[in-house]
Order: C-alpha cells, then structure tokens, then sequence
C-alpha cells in the first residue's frame, strides 16, 4: 500500500505552462501550484495584467485591428481598455474568493472604479500569493504543439517561445498547458457593404482611447453595447454630432435619457451600405456623411499559436468542442482553458476553473470518458440552437445557476446570493440610469450583507 501511495504521488505534479498573466492566468498559477504542480506563466507583457493592463499607445495597431499581414496572425496591442473605462459591476461583487477587491487609502476608493484600480487589484493578489516568480515576462508565444505520445500513452506539449527584447528563442516540454489568453483582443467586425472601400476614418473601439480625435467630427458609433453607450456618451461632448447605429431600436430608458439630453446624439438602425462619398445609408433609408465609423461590436476568440490538428477550432466564435467551456474532450485534461466564458461574475469563475483543472491533474478528480464529454457538448449546442441562440453567442452565460452547477465539480462554494444580487442591482440600475449608475445606487441594505460577509470580514482573520 506504501508504494502505491508514493507512486500516486510521484505522478501526481505535472509540470504545466500557463498562457497569459491576466486574471485568468494568475489564478489558474495559484491553484496549481497549490495542487503541488511546477508552474510557467508566459506572458507577452511586461506585467501581469493582461487586458487591464492599459496600453496607451495603439499608433502601430491596425485602426480596425486586422491582425492577417502580422506575423502567426498576433495583434501588435493586446488590452483594448480605454482610458475613461470605469467597472460596470461593484467592485464588492469581482473579487476571488478569499482576496476581496476593498477600496484601499490614497487609490480609486470608488465603488465603480477605474480600470487602474482592478489593474492594481491584480498585483496585489499577484504579491500576496507570490505569483510573480513564476512568472516569465515579455514572452511571446510562437506555438503549442501536442509531442509524440510516449510509450505509456501520455501527451505531453512541445511549447515554443520568443523574448521580445533579446530573440531568445525557447522550445519547452509540458505535462500540460492552461490556455488564458483573454477574448477582448481581436476584433470582431460586422460585414457591411461599401466597407472595404469606404475611405473615410474607419476604427473598432479596440483601439479607441480618448475622445479628443474625434473633436467637431460626425460620427458613427456601431453597437449599442456597454462600450458602445459608454463610448458614444463621451464622444458627444467633443464630437459635432454622434449616431449610435443599433441592432434594434427598443433601447433601455437610461440611454432614452441620455439621448434626450444630447440633441447631438441620434440613434439609428444598422447601417444598408457605405458609399464613397462619404455617406453612411441606414436600413430605413436615412442616411448621414460621417468623418469616422467606430466599431463597436465586440471580439473574436483567436488561439493563433495553436496547432491541434483540428481537434479544437474557433467556428464564428464557438470555441470547441470544450467540455464544460474548459476541456476539449480529445486532448484532455493535458489541454485546458480558463475564461472562455462570457457575461458572469469572472474571477470567482475563473477560480473555479483553474482549482478543476489543478484537481483533475493531479489525479484528485478525474473527467467523464471523451466520448461521454462529446455527448455533453453535442447535448449543449443542441439546446443554444434550440433557445434560439446564435453560434457566435455560445459562450455567453448569463446564468448564475450554470455558476453554481461548475462550482459543484471541484466543491467549490456557490456564488454568494449577496454576490448575485448586487450583480442584479447594478444592472438595473444602468438600464435605468445610464450616466449616474456608478455613482448613484440604492442597493445599501444589500451592500451592508455584503460588506458584513464572511468574504469581508475574514479578511483580518
């Protein structure tokens, strides 16, 4: 019994390579190692971070990010932060689980702070859980490939990498590798008509900073979502006229407000076609000569260093097949990606997914057959296509129950009910108020519970 029990425990640290340092990576670090793995994090930037790390000067990005005549298809600018953009959930609600996100003396003590903040709030945790020495920065990665199976039937990983600042090239063989490269990076573009050839200023939001560019122009915001409210709504105090292009016309009252307050903002259905006299046609037939055209509309999944052999794709931004948006069922638990998922609360998610990956690789929880985990995901699809959900949507959540059913593999603690409810009241209360949401809330009763939690007060303890 003896020597089974040293051999299990030989086998069970894996020596694992972790993509990214943002908050995806820095957790998935932390729970590995404290699984009792050998951990690498590559990160391509110079800190820890990853999209709130902010990256002020977008000069060499492509203005509408196309990333095709770069080198293994890699944008020069990974965040796409911009440097207005204040948190659109309570800080109280995006901690992880034992390291709340409090309002420190001397910082952005705001309920809704600035991006600087959860920045600063990433380092903290980074410090505190001495992530840093495993940590491998200004890293680029240039290809993950799986190596021929050994004798016993393992896969392991071949992971080659690049310093940016000497050229050192590395090639490196894992036990595994997380993937936690963010999604908010690549753009994702609509297809318009008279696009390609439109000459006027056309940018996405990912290399959007600061409004002062646009200062007495006409222009044309596409996608009502937050970063497109967001945007619009600081771009019409410089712009001489904003045109907010949405998919739909039955908008929340908060931005009803907003619009009635700025007679230089219109609202407008999808854009019909561009022509090149400068004319932006809608699909009612109005039209407007704008200067610029900012997309707004979102971002692409792209693992470009990947080489799987097919066995996992990105088809119009269904990553898959991944088991539970974490496993591809035929190269796992070896391969494995955190924070996939959209539209829920991320950090206590993430947690849960890395502490899941950490578990099944040390042996402590194991995985359905690839063919059952197949059928999980057959069984997946088939019920987004039946709710009518498109293809691109796949890994949008909006589910506190999914939340607590993940949690349920690895025993990780439900989302708080606090943490739902605060979640909740926040998004209401931008429906209702779009300018003043951040700075002006009625949850007080629920931020009291909150605040009294043992998510606080352990804190000390």
């Amino acid at each position: 019994m003896v020597s089974v029990t040293s051999e299990a425990s030989r086998s069970r640290s894996k020596k694992v390579c972790v993509i990214g340092a943002g908050p995806a990576g820095l957790v998935s670090a932390r729970e590995l190692r404290k699984e009792g793995h050998k951990v690498v994090v590559l990160e391509q930037n110079g800190d820890v971070g990853g999209q709130w790390l902010y990256q002020p000067n977008v000069e060499e990005e492509d203005p509408l990010g196309r990333s095709s005549g770069s080198i293994n298809g890699e944008l020069k600018v990974h965040s796409s932060i911009y440097s207005s953009l204040r948190l659109t959930s309570p800080r109280e609600i995006m901690g992880y689980s034992d390291f709340p996100f409090v309002a420190k003396k001397g910082r952005d003590m705001r309920r809704f702070p600035g991006h600087k903040e959860l920045w600063l709030y990433l380092k903290d945790f980074c410090e505190a859980f001495g992530l840093r020495e495993m940590i491998r920065f200004n890293v680029k990665v240039e290809f993950v490939r799986e190596e021929e199976e050994d004798d016993d039937g393992v896969k392991r990983w071949i992971v080659r990498s690049k310093e940016k600042l000497s050229g050192k090239v590395l090639e490196e063989i894992f036990d595994a590798v997380v993937v936690a490269t963010g999604h908010y990076s690549h753009p994702r573009l609509p297809n318009i008509k008279g696009m390609d050839s439109w000459k006027r200023k056309q940018i996405h939001s990912h290399v959007y900073r600061v409004p002062d560019p646009f200062r007495n122009e006409v222009v044309v915001v596409v996608g009502n979502s937050m970063s497109g409210q967001d945007i619009s709504m600081e771009l019409v105090e410089v712009a001489k006229e904003v045109h907010l292009s949405s998919k739909t016309l039955d908008i929340s009252s908060g931005l009803s407000k907003v619009i009635s307050k700025h007679p230089n903002l219109l609202i407008h259905p999808q854009i019909e076609t561009l022509e090149d006299d400068g004319r932006v046609i809608f699909v009612d037939g109005s039209w407007v000569v704008a200067d610029t055209i900012l997309y707004c509309t979102g971002y692409s999944y792209k693992f470009p260093f990947l080489e799987s052999k097919g066995r996992i794709e990105v088809d119009d931004d269904r990553v898959g097949p991944l088991f539970e948006h974490t496993f591809p069922p035929c190269l796992s638990p070896s391969l494995s990606f955190v924070g996939i998922p959209r539209k829920l609360i991320g950090f206590p998610f993430f947690e849960a997914q890395a502490k899941w990956i950490a578990q099944v690789l040390s042996g402590k929880s194991s995985l359905p057959s690839s063919d059952q985990m197949l059928q999980s995901v057959a069984e997946f699809y088939r019920s987004r296509d039946l709710a009518g959900v498109p293809k691109h949507n796949t890994h949008d959540i909006a589910d506190f129950t999914y939340c607590d059913k993940y949690a349920d593999y690895v025993g990780f603690p439900h989302l708080e009910e606090w943490r739902k409810l605060l979640c909740l009241s926040a998004l209401n209360n931008s429906q209702e108020n779009l300018e003043t949401y951040r700075d002006s809330w009625d949850d007080h009763e629920l931020l009291q519970e909150a605040l009294q939690s043992s998510h606080f007060t352990n804190l000390n303890s």
